[in-house]
């Protein structure tokens, strides 16, 4: 958002003080529409939820019992048109025609967790990144909880909105996607993380690495010198990025590989946390978590809980216990000696390059689905030493049958998930992993990554 419209917009949100009073839209009626219709009209709005596709039907139930005016199947743009302002679900991309017709309208846009964010003094910690914020939003609140009164929200979970209308934490571990970033005007994390940045979602940046790269930092736009953010300093686009756009935030990098004074850094096999002269170690050995990807999530959550003034003791007991995230490396069954592992929420190459880098046996991999403009370029290291065979489960599987055709013996291609586990059974023999890390969105085929994980853990079942 250019700064004019943003002062533009800070005026017209001037009602967000407290009561709110004004008319409110809410575009989209998934969890952050009915969070934020429930929230909105606690605080006086007068609302109303549009959904050009069909709304749930628990979501339905819920704006009927509390009265709120809705629509789904239709946009009903007079009606829109009379907004105050407009929360846009993360779903709609600005270049939607009623979008362009709302802000040439010069109504406030803005994201739930804008909306959201001005009601609760709570300190709020945003994690955003291509990969792995979920498992380090959800390791954090793991870590924070033992000592904390701390909700989870964001992309995960209830909505952000609906908890702070209904739990009021004095603390939140938000996930944030760069769709939500996109759309804030003030808000502001006490401590924001970026866990990485990688091509993703280009097809909503004009096909610009550079414009997802500002979307991501936009967490940090409104922190000071009293605020955090901790990210990736071996991350390339982030250490770039950061050099040519200064941010006002007190820096607190992680690594695994430069020593790191202010921050956290691995050394042989500890992860060293040091914040104004206070140091903490933690053994990586007794990690619940595998893989390089996850010390880096286990550095980012700890240094927060340090910020936090959580106990280290706490710190590595919760490091140690922590169950993981369904759909991320999630190891599902072992059937005659095939260890089966669903890992759906890898919808983007580089989520699948720390599936493929953490496999220590042959692995018969599932791959496939909505491409985004992938290069696959980055995998072949791994496929030459680790993959036997490929099963390429999509509506268009052109593109990966040409990429790695030539590398591996067999490549099969299936439109259903039941036949792919049929498929990758036969292929698999004792010792092996099958691994499902599609590398793409589901939308060919599933509603969601959830469903197609949900799907190949049935199908894994059912042999």
């Amino acid at each position: 958002m250019k700064k004019e419209n943003k002062k533009q917009s800070s005026e017209q949100l001037s009602s967000f003080g407290g009561v709110g009073g004004g008319f409110l839209v809410v575009l989209g009626g998934g969890e952050s529409g009915v969070g934020t219709a429930l929230l909105g009209k606690a605080k006086g709005y007068n609302v109303f939820v549009s959904d050009k596709g069909k709304i749930k039907e628990k979501y339905k139930q819920v704006l009927i019992h509390n009265a709120i005016e809705w629509e789904d199947e239709k946009h009903s743009e007079s009606e829109i048109l009379k907004a105050d302002i407009v929360m846009k679900s993360p779903g709609i991309p600005d270049k939607a025609p009623l979008v362009k017709q709302i802000r040439k309208h010069k109504i406030p846009v803005i994201s739930e967790i804008e909306f959201a964010s001005k009601f609760t003094k709570a300190t709020i910690v945003g994690i955003t990144g291509s990969n792995g914020k979920t498992t380090t939003a959800t390791l954090t609140q793991h870590i924070l909880k033992q000592q904390l009164n701390v909700g989870l929200a964001g992309n995960i979970g209830d909505s952000f909105a609906k908890q702070v209308l209904e739990d009021d934490f004095k603390n939140y571990v938000l996930e944030i996607s760069s769709f939500q970033l996109d759309d804030i005007i003030d808000f502001k994390p006490k401590i924001a993380v970026i866990t990485n940045i990688t091509p993703d979602h280009l097809d909503r940046y004009d096909y610009q690495f550079e414009n997802y790269i500002a979307s991501k930092f936009r967490i940090a736009i409104n922190q000071t010198k009293d605020d955090y953010l901790i990210y990736d300093a071996d991350d390339k686009a982030i250490a770039n990025h950061l050099k040519n756009n200064p941010v006002q935030s007190t820096l607190l990098p992680f690594s695994l590989t430069k020593t790191i004074e202010n921050g956290a850094y691995l050394d042989q096999q500890n992860i060293i946390i040091t914040i104004d002269n206070n140091q903490i170690i933690m053994p990586t050995t007794k990690l619940a978590l595998e893989g390089k990807h996850n010390i880096k999530n286990a550095m980012a959550a700890s240094t927060v809980a340090h910020l936090l003034k959580i106990r280290k003791q706490t710190i590595r007991e919760s490091l140690e216990n922590f169950q993981g995230v369904e759909h991320r490396l999630e190891q599902v069954l072992k059937i005659n000696k095939v260890q089966y592992i669903n890992d759906s929420k890898a919808t983007n190459v580089n989520a699948t390059y720390y599936a493929l880098e953490s496999m220590d046996a042959p692995t018969v991999w599932i791959v496939g689905g909505t491409d985004k403009g992938n290069n696959y370029e980055e995998l072949f290291q791994f496929v030459n030493e680790k993959v036997k065979a490929i099963i390429c489960l999509g509506v268009d599987n052109e593109k990966l049958m040409r990429t790695f055709g030539n590398m591996v013996d067999n490549i099969i291609e299936t439109q259903f998930m039941s036949e792919a586990v049929k498929i990758a059974y036969k292929i698999a023999e004792a010792g092996d992993n099958v691994l499902l890390s599609p590398a793409c969105a589901s939308f060919d085929l599933f509603e969601n990554y959830e469903d197609r994980g949900r799907q190949f853990k049935n199908a894994v079942r059912n042999l």
